[in-house]
């Protein structure tokens, strides 16, 4: 079955970085795009960045744009983002996502905190 597992979240203070990963199985992780998601408290699920299958290309919220860098290792099944220059309003659950046909798949998320 199809599994997201998503990892390194944590504290950071503004200004530091964190790299969240995602480990992929259950499917032809190659032929997918990948995306992240963020959810803050009270607010609804936010795109945050995606990557095509083979990595070519990528796309970014304007909120995070020139700060965060999505990337995948087709080796390793996993996807990667990582935050520079964290912000307060960064802090949120991040979540892994991938759609195949019609169905979304998840993670089970991973907090991220931006405080001083």
């Amino acid at each position: 079955q199809v599994q997201l597992v998503e990892s390194g979240g944590g504290l950071a203070q503004p200004g530091g970085s964190l790299r969240l990963s995602c480990a992929a199985s259950g499917f032809r992780f190659n032929l997918y795009t990948m995306k992240w998601y963020r959810q803050a408290p009270g607010e609804g699920r936010e795109l945050v960045a995606s990557i095509t299958p083979a990595g070519e290309g990528t796309t970014y919220a304007d909120s995070v744009k020139g700060r965060f860098t999505i990337s995948r290792d087709s080796a390793e099944f996993a996807v990667y983002l990582q935050m520079n220059n964290l912000k307060p309003e960064d802090t949120a659950v991040y979540f892994c996502n991938t759609r195949i046909w019609e169905t979304e798949y998840w993670g089970q998320g991973t907090q991220v905190t931006v405080s001083s």
